[in-house]
């Protein structure tokens, strides 16, 4: 998608370094959904701004600092953008928890681009009806997963799991 070419809608908070700001990133960009008007893939958008928020206070906000969650509403796409000040680009690890391979497969496209300071992580999701899209009902597993974490239930290995279907994180 050419950003330059398309106006967008956008709407963007920042959130402090701590663990209640991904349900708050959460319920913001639930917000922003129903604002705009986007019922389509809404789970899987909400997956992705978990995961990526999660990894941006796991590994990305230094002490003292917060991240940005970014909005932008295109006539067929939803980009997801996570800021932080942290050194380095987010990549897929193997072994080392399944954030952004959950983005991975549930966003249309994803990647890291560099800033002064830290980075920015994105996400893109189509709102155009498409065989392509997995079933939305493995963002609704994994996002009640990760409420039953938020609540302190629960191991994150056997919530959330390994297991793949299809090639999708289940």
């Amino acid at each position: 998608m050419n950003l330059n070419t398309q106006p967008a809608l956008l709407r963007e908070r920042l959130f402090a370094r701590c663990h209640r700001s991904v349900p708050r990133a959460r319920a913001f960009t639930a917000e922003t959904l129903d604002v705009w008007d986007v019922p389509w893939r809404r789970d899987d958008m909400l997956l992705c701004v978990s995961e990526l928020a999660t990894n941006a206070l796991r590994h990305g906000v230094p002490p003292g600092r917060g991240f940005r969650v970014r909005l932008l509403r295109f006539e067929d796409v939803v980009r997801i953008e996570v800021h932080d000040s942290g050194p380095g680009l987010s990549r897929v690890r193997l072994g080392v928890g399944l954030g952004l391979e959950i983005v991975a497969a549930v966003a249309d496209e994803w990647g890291a681009v560099p800033r002064s300071p830290g980075k920015v992580v994105w996400a893109e999701l189509g709102l155009a009806a498409s065989p392509a899209h997995r079933p939305p009902r493995y963002a609704r597993a994994l996002l009640e997963s990760i409420a039953e974490l938020e609540a302190g239930q629960g191991e994150p290995r056997a919530l959330i799991g390994a297991a793949r279907v299809d090639g999708y994180a289940a």
